[in-house]
């Protein structure tokens, strides 16, 4: 992923003119580096990221710290200045080493090249000269320096799934070339993970096979990463209740999608507490990164497991501060080594919350089919309308959250950015993404989203069968749902950023195909046809109302609630 310059002429003809790599052209470096992560996400391996000096380093600065929580390997290769020229009024100069500092895997500041550009080197950089040693001598320190630097940026990107950044001073001339290169970096070979092992599991199978409640709970992970047969062997287990997130990529009939839908309506019981003890599990093993759900937080927070197993590659998330074990291995290699010895535990727990899940998804329905046109209402419409074998991306903040109340998911891949959970950068994400999925992609994004990310669309990979589903509420919605909101225009300019924009122009200037929709009608006639093949990428935007969106999803948990007893 190349941004433009002039001080990182040397890395773009090197990227350029060499065959093995593949190379896009992305002005805006924030975009850019989102749109890597979208390609590392899919492609499972490391992306490349290439910029001038000054600013346009900073600029990646969002997504490295995306990556670094996300745990996507992001090489970061940003050209800089000879350091005799930082902080001495010299322009599109700053202080680029070690710049991400405590978001980056590796940070390798490589030393100035002293055998080009020597006359200047030694007029104006003479404390990197060594006057009692030749310099052919130096050079071969500088080379062997950055060799074993690049050495150690790679062993990190391979082997810990972390982004590195290598920083690369040039001086000029920057567009002179040479025959072939004086350092060979073929030496350094690809690291190679190494499998940890998984250690003594007696202690665990022990407890297990004597819980008569365990909770899995499983938050962000790729597409694939648990096979079938291990899912279907923790699901068939009447004691092992399984709590899957949308970004979880996981579906069977024994799970439990939509977490809120059981947390919400027990914190409006009579019976609060007991009902809460009756879901307390007594070992709680968890997969994968981040999880959405802030009342499945809250829940287990307070009512802890006896025991926590968090089962993470390279993360020991203490998300409830009850982690007792971190095993950092794949799912899969951890369910492998763990299921054989698990006995079944005959119990009510798993069918007993299953009955109660399968009365919120007949009263969800009920529910959906009683409001106005509406958020969630619209949210209903779209995702039932999401064709097979799609992939779906969603922005953060409300989009991602709504999502969480249905279904979604079951012949989809669906991806989010939740390593920052930010806004920034979800259009180009799944634009990047987009280009190395084999099927249509769709992204379902909101309006603060689509609008912070324009230059998202700022690029000539968008492929035609690529969709953009637009939430237009007028403003940031999620903030009238949270406590403290007024209705004042204090808050609406504040905190909520109340506007009047509309995607329309957005797609006259990038090509994009343009629908509208602010009834449920005309919702329903857009949807239609909306996912078949067009020469142009297209663009649905859905006005919804600001006033009644909060108030909706709000009386959705009351209406759950309306029931009775939260659990059978």
């Amino acid at each position: 992923m190349i941004s433009p310059g002039s001080r990182n002429a040397p890395l773009i003809i090197g990227f350029t003119e060499d065959p093995f790599f593949t190379c896009y052209s992305i002005v805006d470096e924030r975009s850019a580096a989102f749109f890597a992560i979208g390609m590392a996400q899919q492609l499972r391996q490391p992306v490349i990221v290439l910029c001038t000096s000054g600013s346009a380093l900073l600029n990646y600065y969002p997504a490295v710290a995306e990556a670094f929580y996300s745990d996507h390997p992001l090489l970061v290769i940003s050209a800089d200045r000879p350091p005799y020229k930082i902080d001495i009024g010299d322009g599109q100069t700053i202080r680029q080493d070690h710049v991400f500092d405590r978001h980056i895997g590796y940070s390798a500041n490589l030393k100035l090249d002293l055998s080009h550009a020597t006359d200047t080197v030694s007029r104006y950089g003479k404390k990197l000269l060594n006057e009692e040693l030749a310099l052919g001598e130096q050079q071969k320190e500088v080379a062997s320096y950055n060799r074993e630097e690049v050495g150690r940026a790679m062993e990190v990107l391979f082997t810990r799934s972390l982004p590195v950044h290598i920083n690369i001073p040039f001086e000029e001339p920057l567009y002179n070339t040479v025959s072939a290169p004086e350092i060979h970096l073929s030496d350094i070979g690809k690291p190679r993970k190494k499998e940890e092992p998984i250690g003594d599991l007696s202690a665990c199978l022990g407890h297990w096979n004597k819980a008569k409640r365990k909770m899995v709970l499983v938050g962000v992970m790729p597409d694939g990463e648990i096979d079938p047969k291990w899912l279907e062997k923790l699901a068939s287990d009447p004691s092992v209740l399984i709590f899957t997130e949308t970004t979880s990529n996981l579906n069977h009939p024994n799970i439990i999608p939509s977490i809120d839908s059981i947390i919400a309506p027990i914190e409006k019981s009579d019976r609060k507490e007991q009902e809460f003890l009756d879901l307390q599990p007594d070992i709680l093993l968890t997969f994968g990164g981040l999880v959405v759900s802030k009342k499945i937080k809250a829940f287990l927070r307070t009512h802890k497991p006896k025991h926590h197993w968090h089962v993470h590659e390279h993360k020991a998330y203490d998300t409830f501060f009850a982690l007792e074990r971190h095993f950092p291995c794949s799912p899969n290699a951890f369910l492998s080594s763990f299921l054989p010895g698990v006995k079944q535990v005959e119990g009510a727990y798993r069918d007993g919350w299953l009955s109660v899940r399968d009365r919120y998804v007949d009263m969800r329905t009920e529910y959906v089919d009683q409001i106005p046109f509406s958020d969630m209402w619209a949210f209903d419409s779209i995702l039932e309308s999401l064709p097979k074998g799609v992939m779906v991306q969603l922005a953060n903040s409300s989009t991602v959250r709504y999502a969480q109340l249905f279904d979604m998911g079951k012949h989809q891949a669906v991806y989010c950015n939740r390593g920052t959970s930010g806004i920034d950068g979800s259009t180009s994400t799944a634009v990047g993404a987009a280009v190395h999925f084999p099927e249509p992609t769709v992204l379902i994004t909101g309006d603060l989203s689509f609008f912070y990310d324009i230059n998202g669309l700022w690029n000539r990979y968008i492929r035609p069968d690529f969709r953009i589903v637009l939430i237009n509420n007028g403003g940031g919605g999620i903030f009238r749902i949270l406590p403290g909101k007024e209705d004042t225009a204090n808050f609406k300019t504040f905190f909520e950023t109340s506007h009047e924009l509309d995607a329309r122009a957005v797609c006259e200037l990038h090509g994009l195909e343009y629908r509208s929709a602010a009834t449920k009608e005309e919702l329903r006639t857009a949807l239609k046809g909306f996912f078949d093949p067009t020469e142009r990428p297209q663009l649905l935007e859905v006005r919804t109302p600001s006033d009644v969106n909060d108030r909706i999803l709000l009386s959705y948990f009351d209406f759950l609630s309306s029931s009775g007893k939260s659990q059978t």
